[in-house]
């Protein structure tokens, strides 16, 4: 932990002064994920890509403001034990860009939807598309690929003359 943030409690962000950095107080909560806009599903398809990335260790899906994520769980090799960046002066765009005004630093991370497994997701899925359409089941078509009439009318009821 920093000298920073073991030494005092975590203030609120607008608790500190203008001369004061945001991530002096911080534990990198930024730099232990990072997320990626993906399509919106809206068929039984794009449920069934989205459950594969939920098969996978530290995954999950969420949904912000409409827009579904695909977060990835993963701290950043550079991130030093007193969370601090160890290439700062050479870090990623992303990093370089990236501002405190909106970050997570006091954030309860709270999402409009959360899925961290492909069953809660297959489960959203069945409750918000139309039922899964099972493959109907045709007579075996036999060699030559033509069914004669004949087998398809001889169950069929005979009248009367």
């Amino acid at each position: 932990m920093s000298t920073a943030t073991a030494s005092r409690p975590q203030p609120h962000r607008d608790e500190l002064t203008p001369d004061q950095c945001l991530c002096d107080y911080c534990t990198g909560k930024c730099c232990r994920y990072f997320s990626l806009p993906i399509d919106t599903p809206k068929t039984w398809d794009d449920y069934d890509a989205i459950r594969w990335y939920l098969a996978h260790d530290q995954v999950s899906i969420y949904v912000d403001e409409d827009t579904w994520y695909l977060a990835v769980l993963t701290r950043c090799k550079y991130l030093t034990p007193e969370y601090r960046c160890a290439i700062y002066e050479d870090r990623p765009k992303v990093c370089r860009e990236y501002l405190t005004d909106n970050c997570e630093y006091d954030s309860d991370w709270k999402v409009a939807k959360l899925f961290e497994s492909p069953e809660q997701l297959w489960e959203y899925a069945e409750a918000v598309l139309p039922p899964r359409r099972k493959p109907s089941v045709r007579p075996a078509a036999p060699p030559g690929g033509l069914i004669p009439v004949s087998a398809l009318t001889a169950s069929l009821p005979r009248s009367s003359p």
